[in-house]
């Protein structure tokens, strides 16, 4: 395990959960550092545990 327990990865893509937009990882960066270039919202990995969560609520809520 990475130190932090970080083991996405280089590659894949941060999306937003408030409008869905997607921008490239950047190596280094954690998704939750970054905010959305469209509305500002902090980024979740695509993939990630808490992505998967925001997918579970918004299939619960529909």
């Amino acid at each position: 395990m990475v130190p932090g327990g970080h083991t996405m990865g280089a590659g894949g893509n941060c999306i937003c959960p408030k409008c869905g937009e997607r921008t490239n990882h950047q190596r280094g960066a954690p998704c939750q550092d970054e905010r959305c270039p469209q509305c500002g919202a902090k980024m979740l990995r695509e993939g990630s545990e808490h992505h998967k969560k925001l997918l579970q609520k918004k299939t619960k809520d529909q």
